[in-house]
């Protein structure tokens, strides 16, 4: 029985899956675009596990376009989408913030407004 394209995808793995067999690759094709093993991308497409956001920006890259649902009408959102296409983790986004990971979890979230220093820098990297 062959792997059988998914109409209308909405995980990360079926649309890694959709896009390998667009492109007529097999999973050891997209393992060495990513450099990682075959079973990492078996592990992808069946959803036992996601990519880490190292593997983003090439994720996006590969498929073609930005495949997360991310409201980037606020600015917690512009800051994930900044985060996920650079394939930063929010404790890397905050060293370069100068604030602590927890601070980025609750920019992301809206849950808090940055001070203006901090929107300073993040119109610097966001803008």
């Amino acid at each position: 029985m062959g792997i059988k394209y998914v109409e209308n995808p909405t995980t990360l793995g079926t649309k890694i899956l959709n896009r390998r067999l667009e492109l007529g690759l097999f999973q050891k094709d997209i393992a060495e675009l990513f450099g990682v093993s075959e079973d990492t991308i078996t592990n992808w497409e069946n959803e036992r596990s996601i990519p880490q956001v190292q593997y983003y920006p090439k994720l996006i890259e590969y498929l073609g376009y930005f495949p997360f649902e991310v409201d980037t009408k606020t600015l917690g959102g512009k800051i994930k989408k900044y985060r996920f296409e650079n394939g930063l983790t929010q404790e890397i986004l905050a060293q370069k913030l100068g604030v602590n990971e927890s601070t980025v979890f609750h920019y992301e979230r809206n849950f808090h407004t940055p001070q203006p220093q901090i929107i300073d820098k993040l119109n610097t990297l966001i803008i």
